[in-house]
Order: C-alpha cells, then structure tokens, then sequence
C-alpha cells in the first residue's frame, strides 16, 4: 500500500490559466502560497512563504478556472508530482506541483447571497462529488 497525499490552505498567488489538452480536455493551473511564521531562540520573529504550482483538470478545472482568483484563501487537496527538465541554461530544473482533486473556496459569499457571489456557500461548490459538503474552515478534516 502507497500514499501520495497533499493537503494545503493558503492565499491565491496568481490568477487561474486554463488550457486544453489536444483531446480538448481543460487543465488549470495556478499558484498558491502557504506562510510559516515561527519565532527564534533568540525572540526573533520569521516568516518563510512557500510557492506551490496547483493543477486540476476537468470539471474542477473548469470550477477554478471560474471561482479561483488571486488574493482567495482555498484548501486543496491531491497528490505531489515532481517535474525535471533542463532549461535553456542548461541548469536542471525541478518543479513541484500538487494535482488537485479537491479544491474548497475558503472564502466566505457576501452578505444577502446575491447572486453571482462566492461559490463557497453552495453545496458542492469547488468540490470533486456531490455527497461533499459545503465549503467552509469548520468542514476541514482536522
């Protein structure tokens, strides 16, 4: 038995590209930022922001592509995937990057529930199957 399981919570660094694939499915990617803040023996004060590349394909793909933008909190959850190539420099390069299966829009909707709010609020929303439950931190798995 394996496992290959990433959970991260962090602010939305840049806006959702989407694409197609030849055989017209849809990927999205964007970038996510997680924050650290520790203190040190010496009663300094740090912070480490760490940079993850999320891709999602499919009908999520497409639910981030429209709901996700810069600046949002989001959960996301799926599997790390590591990426090697050799750049122009001739420098290897490595990636990591997390295929999501799951995103959740932590984000609250704006009072009233007006139409076109945050997805967030509805049942489903950013979600991989029905049975889901709504979006929100008290739906966290911890």
């Amino acid at each position: 038995m394996t496992l290959n399981k990433m959970l991260v919570i962090g602010n939305v660094g840049t806006d959702p590209e989407m694409r197609y694939t030849p055989n017209g499915n849809p990927v999205t990617s964007f970038r996510l930022a997680t924050t650290h803040r520790y203190t040190t023996g010496d009663g300094e004060r740090r912070e480490e922001t760490e940079w993850f590349t999320i891709t999602s394909w499919s009908q999520l793909a497409e639910q981030t592509n429209q709901y996700v933008t810069k600046g949002k909190r989001v959960y996301v959850e799926g599997r790390l995937k590591s990426n090697t190539w050799t750049g122009q420099d001739g420098q290897t390069r490595f990636r990591n990057e997390i295929i999501a299966n799951r995103v959740l829009f932590l984000d609250r909707a704006p009072q009233g529930g007006e139409p076109g709010g945050e997805p967030g609020s509805e049942p489903g929303s950013g979600e991989t199957g029905p049975e889901e439950s709504p979006a929100n931190a008290d739906d966290l798995p911890w």
